[in-house]
């Protein structure tokens, strides 16, 4: 299967790292935003054809599909392109920056009748696998998480530390993360909503700090903090707390509520959940099937934010 990956930059390159790593797989083509930085990448993974611009690679007949991991104001757009060119597309979390463009690329989905797979890694991570595996075996009813999303992160840079051409958002993109999760867990719909920010940033334009409260048809609630004001310690901590027990996920790490861990290392083929999802994307392209985190099943996560950014602008 030939891919063409588009970003070339911290989480293009976690993709790179992780498609190398499934057998059958060809990356055939990268799209940067500079030609000198993104051929430099290119090279590191052995990648032939290199452009800035993503049309030139939809054009190619060695795209079967393409993975986009570029700014998030452009993922709809470059989604219903990636669709609309015959390709099957890989959207990097979040779908879109808004509700309707995420409807229009459920909607470029159904008229191409390919696949459209969103890249909501916890979904994936092996600990929240794990979890959910109790949860379907009827061994954990999930009454309660509680989790953390903080980073320290005052100025508009990214993972690696490098400036950014775009702005970041706790609630669209970091809070999309848990919002999902936390519904999937569930296994019901959020019924209830409701957020709170801190003061914008003056030069950013957007919170640095917020909370969200969400309780699911089951009765389950979810408390989120989230930050870029966060001093330390860095990253995105979930406490699952049940009927039976409590667990502590911290990306592919699990320990119960004493803190002993749990051995997560056999629940799939990798402990990276990049890799996973990326190997459930080329799944479902070569079986002809709808991906697990497929635009469909992700869309209510992206209703909800939605209602959570209209009560936060009726806030004083």
């Amino acid at each position: 299967m030939n891919i063409c990956l588009a970003g070339a930059g911290a989480f293009g390159i976690k993709h790179l790292e992780a498609l190398a790593a499934i057998d059958g797989v060809r990356v055939t083509s990268l799209v940067g935003r500079t030609r000198e930085a993104t051929a430099e990448v290119a090279r590191r993974f052995g990648i032939d054809h290199v452009t800035t611009d993503l049309a030139e690679s939809l054009a190619r007949a060695d795209v079967d599909a393409v993975i986009l991991a570029t700014p998030t104001p452009l993922h709809a757009r470059q989604a219903i392109a990636c669709l609309a060119a015959g390709k099957h597309v890989q959207v990097e979390i979040p779908l879109a920056d808004s509700l309707a463009g995420a409807e229009a690329v459920l909607a470029a989905q159904r008229a191409s009748g390919k696949v459209a797979m969103v890249g909501h890694t916890r979904r994936f991570n092996p600990s929240h696998q794990w979890v959910r595996r109790k949860i379907v075996a009827d061994e954990f009813h999930l009454q309660q998480m509680d989790v953390q999303t903080y980073f320290f992160r005052r100025r508009n840079i990214n993972a690696l530390g490098q400036p950014r051409s775009w702005t970041d958002h706790l609630l669209w993109h970091h809070a999309a993360h848990t919002v999902d999760l936390f519904a999937y867990q569930a296994r019901s719909e959020i019924v209830t909503a409701h957020a709170v920010q801190g003061p914008l940033h003056p030069e950013l334009g957007i919170a640095m700090d917020m909370s969200i409260q969400l309780k699911s048809t089951s009765g389950a609630i979810c408390t989120l903090s989230l930050s870029f004001n966060n001093d330390g310690p860095l990253g995105t901590f979930f406490r699952y707390i049940g009927d039976s027990g409590t667990y502590i996920a911290r990306y592919d790490d699990l320990v119960d509520g004493k803190d002993q861990k749990i051995d997560v290392s056999k629940v799939d083929v990798s402990m990276n959940g990049i890799e996973l999802q990326d190997r459930e994307f080329v799944a479902a392209i070569r079986e002809g099937r709808e991906p697990h985190a497929s635009v469909a099943q992700v869309l209510p996560c992206y209703r909800t934010l939605a209602k959570l950014e209209r009560d936060l602008a009726a806030q004083p």
